[in-house]
This record gives structure tokens, C-alpha cells and sequence, in this order.
């Protein structure tokens, strides 16, 4: 079986010789890899929301996030699981770029970053 027969029946076409294998791969020059992920931002204001309930933490960013300068990135840490999806959606709703999520023993830190 050949061509169109063997896609369509699953057959798998002989081995080849050895000499016609594939030859050894070519190593990945430094240059050609993939560059790690930048680390993120420093923030310039961490606002501690951890046992503060919905909608706390985000009125707490709501306030504050006036007094970083615009481009700054801000730190909320929160332990409220609606904050999950309330932060980055209020984000969204305010036009500031929400960075990073990242877990904490007890919570979550998110990364803000102000826009205007």
C-alpha cells in the first residue's frame, strides 16, 4: 500500500536502510534559543488587602493607585478568591495593564501597572 491507501489505513511504510536515517540533529546555536522571560517590575507601592473581603481590595487599588506614578507598577495582595477576578477585570474596565498573578502561601499577589 502506497499513497492515499496507506493515510487513510493507518499503515506505517517500511523502515528505511540506515544509510538513508536521518542524519544527526544539529546542535542549537546560543544565539537561536529561546531569551528568558524578563523578571517583573519592582512595584512602587504594595497594598496589603490579605483578610480583607470583596470588594476591599479593590476600592484599596481604586485609591490608591493615584499616588504611583503613571507607568509604575503597583503590588495588591489578597487572599479573597473573588479578587481573582476582580482585579484583572478592573483593570481591564480602567485601561491599566494587569502584568502578573502570582500565588502566595496564603493568597495571591497581582501586578498592576498604571496607565494614565
Amino acid at each position: 500500500m502506497t499513497g492515499r491507501r496507506t493515510r487513510l489505513f493507518g499503515r506505517v511504510p517500511a523502515a528505511r536502510p540506515a544509510d538513508q536515517q536521518a542524519a544527526e540533529p544539529v546542535p542549537v546555536m546560543e544565539a537561536e534559543r529561546a531569551p528568558d522571560p524578563p523578571p517583573p517590575p519592582v512595584p512602587a507601592l504594595t497594598i496589603d488587602a490579605l483578610g480583607r473581603k470583596c470588594p476591599i481590595p479593590i476600592i484599596m487599588l481604586a485609591e490608591q493607585i493615584r499616588g504611583v506614578p503613571i507607568g509604575g507598577t503597583i503590588a495588591v495582595l489578597a487572599d479573597d478568591p473573588a479578587a481573582k477576578t476582580d482585579v484583572p477585570a478592573w483593570c481591564t474596565m480602567k485601561s491599566h495593564e494587569f502584568v502578573a498573578l502570582a500565588e502566595l502561601p496564603s493568597g495571591w499577589s497581582f501586578l498592576i501597572k498604571r496607565s494614565y
